[in-house]
């Protein structure tokens, strides 16, 4: 059976035989890019979240499902390095949950998230659903005429860097998945992990600074997991690529729950949706911002290659060939 990523491939090339739309960016990117005014392009996200599959209503609260859905799309806007400006959401809700403040709540945490961006929710729509709750955000952006940051531009010899520490969505995910559930006696570095999964926060400033500065040759966000969404720069920018396992850094709180190397190391490259942004910069131009890098707690942890398509997994003097192992729906 095709992956959902061989069939976007597919339905990405099919696309293309259409008469070009004035898209600037189409299928294949974290957002569309289409052309706004002689000055801005719009970037345009949307993201599904579905019952059971994205979220379960035993695990979370209705405001962290809202704050999520709208978290995911915010994250893809960021990955462009593009400034988020207005969303739609539309939801389809099953009757016995309709009898519920499920939807009042809901919005409370969409739009909570919404004003921390100043991101103005213009629209959607609200509908029956025979069983499952079915979510859909729609969240737009702009960025200067031709400077969204792509997957397709990493460049041999550039560094690769992550915005954060990785693997606590993961860690927040095994949480749930053995029963722990969010409240706010629980110990803090439980609170953190299952915040982590539950509340994500997109890095919507990290994507601006480095758009700012010129600095990320290619970025994408890491909602799949670091082994996937390297993989999709890699395929992308017809480039290969080294990640340091020694450099990966681990969420701090994920030490009760991953006790060692390889349990830790699993998580972050293979659990997902820990939403930092994954990008690659040219080693000449990180040198001259290397304190700012710091202080903002980017971390360094590989370099692009010349090796098309395959990615090494260097541990001491051991190199493996990294697997893309991370989320997939099919």
């Amino acid at each position: 059976m095709q992956s959902e990523f061989e069939f976007i491939n597919r339905l990405k090339i099919n696309s293309q035989k259409i008469r070009r739309t004035r898209a600037r960016v189409g299928i294949g990117d974290d957002c569309a890019v289409l052309p706004k005014n002689s000055r801005n392009d719009l970037v345009i996200t949307t993201d599904l979240l579905v019952e059971d599959v994205d979220f379960k209503l035993d695990w979370s609260k209705p405001e962290f499902i809202g704050h999520k859905a709208l978290a995911v799309s915010l994250s893809d806007v960021a990955a462009m390095g593009a400034t988020p400006v207005w969303s739609m959401v539309s939801i389809g809700i099953p009757e016995h949950v309709w009898q519920t403040d499920f939807v009042e709540k809901f919005y409370d945490g969409y739009l909570r998230l919404a004003s921390k961006f100043d991101v103005e929710l213009v629209g959607g729509d609200v509908s029956k659903a025979p069983d499952k709750i079915v979510i859909d955000s729609i969240v737009a952006g702009e960025v200067r005429r031709g400077k969204a940051i792509l997957r397709s531009t990493a460049q041999v010899g550039d560094l690769i860097f992550v915005s954060g520490e990785l693997g606590g969505a993961a860690g927040g995910l095994k949480l749930l998945q053995n029963g722990t559930r969010y409240n706010s006696d629980e110990k803090i570095w439980r609170k953190h992990l299952l915040l982590r999964q539950l509340q994500p926060f997109p890095q919507v400033s990290s994507g601006e600074f480095l758009r700012d500065k010129k600095l990320a040759t290619s970025m994408i966000d890491l909602s799949d997991g670091l082994s996937s969404d390297l993989a999709h720069v890699c395929s992308a920018s017809k480039v290969g690529a080294q990640i340091f396992a020694a450099k990966i850094p681990f969420d701090i709180k994920l030490k009760p729950i991953a006790k060692t190397f390889e349990e830790k190391i699993d998580l972050a490259l293979n659990g997902g949706e820990d939403f930092e942004l994954l990008f690659t910069v040219n080693p000449k131009k990180y040198f001259r911002y290397k304190n700012e890098f710091k202080n903002r707690r980017f971390f360094q942890i590989g370099k692009i290659t010349a090796n098309v398509g395959i990615v090494e997994l260097i541990e001491g003097e051991k190199i493996q060939i990294l697997e893309p192992k991370g989320f997939r729906h099919f």
